[in-house]
């Protein structure tokens, strides 16, 4: 899981770079940005629902 958290931030990230420096693709900067905040609000609502305490 945290494989695969990892690998859509490098994506969100390199997404982010190419439309903010390519002329013409500031689409990819927005896709960037959206796949970061979702990916970020996934892996919180994941890892928040673990360290719940044990049910006795």
């Amino acid at each position: 899981m945290v494989a695969l958290f990892l690998a859509l931030i490098l994506v969100a990230v390199v997404l982010g770079i190419i439309g903010a420096v390519a002329k013409g693709m500031a689409y990819l900067l927005i896709i960037g940005i959206v796949l970061f905040v979702v990916d970020v609000a996934f892996a919180t609502v994941r890892w928040s629902r673990r360290s719940g305490r044990p049910i006795r």
